[in-house]
């Protein structure tokens, strides 16, 4: 299954009781559950599929506070501090280095755009430094950019997706906390109104929080219990090269391609610009919310029609704890890449960059993105359902932001102090929303597979 990442095994012990629950073995979910893990608390990361198997594994590996929405500069900010010491308190590499981040622009449309992130970079006092086409080949030697100017966050970093999420796990796992792959949490039990336990595909796991980091499958458990989620799902392609001298040093993106260097001395290439936006009936129930965002976006967003269409029909929205779930039906989402764009993207690269004319391409993948209506994440306690901390919606953002965003959900959960304030990510700032409801009391343990 593309891409390669990182395989972490699955501990074959279910327990009987833990304090947390993460649902989810994203970036987002291993960050809460390393945490956790370190807090002293008794973790279970629970995971349908395998580490890092959606979009965590799938994502450009950007490490970055410049560019982001208001809302996400001061996680984004805290989030950096934390990647800079995971490789030591993990004991294991993540592919994290500081080697700065470049916007390019060439249009006056990405131009306004750029003047804009200045602005929020000087709002929250990051150093970013403006360029000039000069200064741009000067930061890209040997380059034949077409951009006239950009911004340049020299420590702003990258990280590898196929190592991050896992070297998290594994640290967690360090610390005291239990993995479990390819195990389906199906729903929740309360007692008294409190989340009280999980019920898996392998049995019940009694607890007293609970985080849901589960990516593009967070609106449908959500809505199973009764919460009104609004996220929709778009698609992504993105390829990687093979190793290659005299390319650029630096991440670079620009309004046709996104360009990252990798440990292994090859690229992260994928296009920027027209996002498909997979046109679906749970995206037509959700028009209202987005409509503004899609209006917006509008040059940006593409409306598709393929598989989903039926995929989505066919999906059932509520289910027993008893029965065989979404979950379990799907364990990976794993869309074939859209050749035509990334062929376009590596076409728009080598003539940006003329070492990488002919390069190798290695692997080819697609991702599937959650997307709110605002663009900006949900990290908050569901309503009407203490003990559950919903982290989700992180729109294409959440790889940079992950430790950070971990950590703030694990804060949330346990009664903790937040390192930031949690504020711009709560739930109700969609409107709406509704009682959530989940199983009352104890029920019959499935059987175990």
């Amino acid at each position: 299954m593309r891409p390669v990442v990182t395989e972490v095994r699955g501990d074959s012990r279910l327990p009987n009781a833990v304090d947390l629950v993460v649902i989810g073995g994203g970036i987002i979910g291993c960050s809460a559950a390393f945490w956790a893990a370190e807090q002293g608390l008794r973790v279970a990361l629970v995971e349908k599929g395998r580490i890092a198997g959606e979009q965590s594994g799938r994502n450009w590996g950007w490490v970055r506070r410049m560019g982001r929405a208001a809302a996400e500069y001061p996680l984004g900010i805290e989030s950096l501090k934390l990647w800079q010491g995971l490789n030591e308190r993990t004991a294991r590499d993540t592919g994290f280095r500081r080697g700065g981040i470049v916007y390019a622009a060439r249009t006056d449309r990405e131009r306004a755009w750029l003047a804009g992130v200045e602005a929020e970079a000087a709002r929250f006092g990051l150093a970013v430094a403006r360029m000039d086409k000069a200064a741009l080949a000067a930061t890209f030697p040997g380059a034949r950019l077409s951009d006239t100017e950009g911004l340049m966050t020299a420590d702003d970093g990258r990280a590898e997706p196929a190592l991050a999420a896992p070297a998290l796990a594994e640290g967690a796992r360090d610390k005291g906390a239990v993995l479990l792959t390819g195990c389906a949490v199906r729903t929740l039990e309360t007692e008294a109104g409190q989340v009280s336990a999980v019920v898996t595909e392998r049995g019940v796991i009694r607890c007293r929080a609970v985080i849901l980091a589960a990516g593009a499958w967070s609106r449908l458990f959500c809505g199973n219990l009764g919460i009104d989620l609004p996220q929709v799902r778009i698609r992504s392609s993105v390829l990687r090269t093979a190793p290659v001298k005299g390319g650029p040093e630096l991440a670079l993106g620009n309004g046709r391609f996104g360009i990252r260097p990798r440990l292994d001395g090859g690229y992260t290439v994928a296009r920027r610009g027209r996002t498909p936006v997979q046109l679906t009936p749970d995206v037509l129930r959700q028009a209202p919310r987005f409509a503004r965002g899609l209006l917006k976006n509008r040059r940006e967003i593409a409306l598709t029609l393929d598989g989903s269409l039926i995929e989505d029909l066919r999906t059932p929205r509520t289910w027993q704890g008893d029965a065989i779930t979404p979950f379990e039906a799907c364990r990976v989402l794993d869309p074939e890449p859209q050749g035509a764009i990334l062929a376009r993207a590596l076409r728009d690269v080598a003539q940006a960059f003329p070492a990488l004319d002919g390069v190798q391409v290695l692997e080819r993948w697609g991702g599937i993105i959650d997307v709110t209506p605002d663009g900006v994440p949900v990290i908050d306690h569901a309503p009407g359902l203490p003990g559950l901390v919903i982290a989700t919606g992180f729109s294409g953002h959440g790889f940079g932001l992950g430790p950070g965003a971990g950590q703030l959900a694990g804060e949330l959960a346990t009664g903790r102090t937040t390192l930031v304030d949690p504020a711009p990510f709560r739930l109700d700032r969609f409107g709406g929303g509704r009682t959530a409801t989940a199983r009352q009391g104890a029920i019959a343990q499935p059987p175990t597979p």
